[in-house]
């Protein structure tokens, strides 16, 4: 371990309800649920506009007890993963004892484990307590390196996980108090710093085998004279430039009272085999969190950014992991991944004092899961003097178990450190099927795999390009595109002129799956005219077997399968996003969308996503929130819409909960307000920072005071189309809420419920004289 230095950086289905429940009209946007589009560019996002959407995910976490905790990442750190061992911490506990009780025989004496533990109990401010936790745990991990318990692995010289302080200055970026790392990738800033040979130490880590045992026994040796080298002189010392791609977990301490006088608890004598005794509190309480939440933000949005996996050197993770990384994109390769922001602190006490601990650990894993590719899952703890929580995140959620009391209760603690030290670099949750490697002095990620049609398919991933997007935030799709080519799909398609993309998501696992609507669209293509060559092209898929909810019910967490995710890749070939239009061919393209979209939803495919690429030729794009009219009702915890295009009825407290019926009409409205405006105009990036019913305040205002935001960049017909077709939604919705109050049947609910003619009510805006104008052909 080590201390941190400057890391760098849908409509509606029809719905079964339960007897004698209220009908949900669409799906609730339950708090913490990814309601802000994940492809709108929000560039050097501060903390304060991510910090509420942070919040929303931790307001949902779920719950575990440590043991069935510690039971799982005993099971991942055993030989036989997939064989169920049930006996392991049991096992475990009884075998890291004499560790404890200053007994065991290693090179470092584990008595110095006791000594490390009654400083750190001394009264004192936090940035106290980092020394002290550095040295037991640094020491505690030489000592469990030599114990052997069947069933186990050995410790993984790849890894080599130690422990290193962040906090040294005044002024920082944002970053954990401590964090777990890769010895060499510890070592790598200072050995720069003092003329050390960083890419001999990066070769040996990319596999370079030995042939006899004698220097396998030398290069351990040279390892833990390293080890011990750095735990002396480096492991509370401020690293510079370390990639946030580096850092296995995240260590946040907290004081309950900031600068005490009193002590903790002393560590008794000597430990022996307990049953788990709670903490105070045995959970982390987040209800605070949701009563500050409950008060209006300032802003509230996850950040899209572009992939910036590090902005220094790398020193590598793996065997194959290169000396290099480092995309740069609309976030350019010169910034880090530092933070989305950066707050000065002064006294490490005083440290963000408006941010609560559980908040600022979710800063750090939205860090952790931007800088890798299709992470699976993260680990990060929790410190609050005494009492360790471990946090699993994941795609799904949070996941806490209640408090390991570390100086009473030492033996899990040390249970926890030997199942970490014994984790491959897949099992800290990095995805082992994307492989990375070096192209051009560039970070790629490498995937193949067998095709029952195609053979095997080979997927370079250009992680490093320009176009990557990535995005900031801990739950929900977090779709990324990156430029991809592949040899297997070039001999089946051809080359494309503009190339081919890969779009990597966690879709829920209970909704259809993006493949399978865009076979139901293909299957509509060949019957109408308005949607042939207006749907992306499909070229291959692969749905990943690794559901989110499998964690959660090893750990028995309820409702484990609500909100389930899985991972998908689909290759598309390349389209160009409608915003590099203008003027007439843009509307051309739009309108083409809009027929096509219309047609799907006739049809029963009800697209939930409104980006629109084009080329020329219109493309209805970005299935993966679509659904089909004869699905069962909602079943995720996904609100399924883009907050800045969603229609005013669903931006209010009834559609956010989940009781206005998405209909036809509404997606129209997505369509008029989400593709006309300018790039350069600034409503919508404001829009995009916003909860759902204050961007619904926002877009009020515009409807009701259109002139002065037109862009000077667009020509008076293409303005004049958007507010027509503005002030034909206005005409609609007054009509609606005149109808509503005004009914003889005093009925509160919406009315129009259902969708009539949908042509019909099209037909209201396309007969407009500026819409006809633009259709005319040239």
């Amino acid at each position: 371990m080590s201390p941190a230095g400057e890391t760098e950086s849908t409509p509606p289905r029809a719905n079964a309800s339960a007897p004698g429940a209220s009908k949900i009209e669409s799906t609730p946007n339950s708090r913490g649920a990814s309601v802000v589009s994940e492809n709108i560019g929000v560039l050097g996002v501060k903390v304060e506009k991510v910090r509420p959407w942070i919040q929303r995910d931790i307001e949902q976490i779920k719950e575990c007890k440590a043991d069935a905790m510690l039971q799982a990442l005993l099971q991942r750190a055993s030989s036989a993963p997939e064989t169920k061992q049930p006996e392991l911490l049991q096992k475990c506990l009884k075998a890291v004892l004499p560790v404890c009780n200053g007994q065991a025989s290693t090179a470092l004496e584990s008595s110095d484990i006791q000594t490390a533990l009654s400083e750190y109990v001394c009264p004192g401010v936090e940035n106290n307590f980092y020394s002290p936790f550095i040295r037991t745990t640094n020491i505690s991990l030489a000592c469990l390196e030599e114990i052997k318990i069947d069933g186990m692995r050995a410790r993984v010289p790849t890894v080599d996980m130690i422990m290193h302080q962040m906090h040294q200055t005044k002024k920082s970026i944002r970053k954990p108090d401590l964090v777990i790392l890769p010895l060499n990738s510890a070592c790598a800033p200072f050995q720069d710093e003092t003329g050390g040979k960083k890419g001999k130490q990066i070769s040996k880590q990319k596999g370079t085998q030995k042939d006899d045992g004698k220097d396998d026994e030398k290069d351990d040796e040279q390892r833990k004279k390293k080890r011990k080298a750095y735990m002396d002189t480096n492991a509370t010392a401020k690293p510079k430039n370390l990639p946030w791609q580096d850092v296995l977990a995240c260590i946040e301490f907290k004081r309950k009272i900031p600068g005490r006088t009193k002590g903790i608890n002393a560590p008794p004598s000597s430990y022996a085999l307990t049953d788990y005794a709670p903490t105070k509190p045995e959970y982390l309480p987040v209800d605070h969190i949701r009563t500050a939440a409950a008060a209006p933000a300032p802003s509230q949005t996850p950040a899209t950014q572009t992939a910036s996996d590090t902005a220094s050197q790398s020193s590598g993770l793996t065997a194959a992991q290169p000396s290099r990384g480092g995309s740069s994109s609309k976030r350019k390769a010169t910034d880090t991944l530092e933070s989305a922001a950066k707050k000065s602190k002064g006294n490490h006490d005083d440290k963000d004092a408006d941010l609560d601990v559980t908040v600022q650990t979710g800063l750090y894993p939205a860090e952790m899961f931007a800088a890798n590719l299709a992470v699976n899952y993260l680990l990060n703890i929790i410190v609050v003097d005494d009492v360790a929580w471990i946090w699993y995140d994941d795609r799904q959620g949070i996941i806490q178990c209640s408090g390991i009391n570390f100086i009473q209760d030492l033996p899990r603690f040390m249970v926890l450190l030997y199942a970490l030290q014994r984790f491959e670099l897949h099992d800290w949750g990095r995805n082992k099927d994307f492989l990375p490697v070096e192209v051009e002095e560039r970070l790629c990620h490498e995937f193949k795999i067998k095709d029952e049609k195609l053979g095997e398919v080979d997927l370079l991933l250009h992680t490093s390009h320009d176009e990557r997007v990535a995005h900031y935030g801990l739950q929900g799709r977090v779709t990324n595109m990156v430029p991809v080519t592949s040899e297997a799909l070039t001999k089946k398609y051809g080359k494309f002129e503009d190339g081919m993309v890969a779009k990597i998501f966690w879709g829920e696992a209970s909704r259809t799956s993006e493949p399978e609507i865009l076979k139901k669209v293909d299957e509509i293509a060949k019957r109408h005219v308005t949607v042939q060559g207006h749907v992306p092209e499909l070229l291959w898929h692969h749905t990943f077997t690794n559901p989110t909810s499998a964690i959660r019910e090893a750990l028995d967490v309820p409702e484990p399968t609500k909100g389930s995710r899985v991972l998908y890749i689909l290759v598309f070939r390349k389209l160009f996003p409608i915003t590099q239009l203008h003027g007439k061919e843009l509307f051309d393209v739009w309108r083409q969308c809009i027929s096509c979209h219309l047609t799907l939803w006739k049809e029963g495919v009800y697209h939930r996503d409104y980006w629109k690429d084009g080329k020329r030729i219109g493309v209805l794009n970005d299935y993966d929130l679509s659904s089909l009219a004869d699905e069962p009702g909602p079943r995720g915890n996904e609100r399924t819409g883009t907050v800045p295009f969603m229609a005013l009825d669903l931006l209010i407290k009834d559609g956010q909960q989940g009781e206005v019926k998405h209909l036809y009409r509404h997606d129209l409205e997505s369509f008029i307000q989400g593709v006309l405006l300018s790039r350069r105009l600034c409503p919508l990036d404001e829009w995009a920072t916003l909860d759902a019913i204050a961007c619904g305040e926002k877009k009020l205002v515009f409807l009701n005071n259109l002139t002065p935001f037109a862009p000077s960049d667009i020509d008076k017909l293409t303005w004049g189309v958007l507010v027509n077709c503005m002030l034909v939604l206005k005409r609609d919705a007054d009509n609606r809420y005149y109808l509503r109050f005004t009914s003889s049947s005093g009925e509160s609910q919406q009315p129009n419920a259902e969708d009539s003619d949908l042509d019909a009510f099209l037909s209201k805006f396309t007969s407009l004289g500026h819409w006809v104008e633009l259709s005319k052909p040239e």
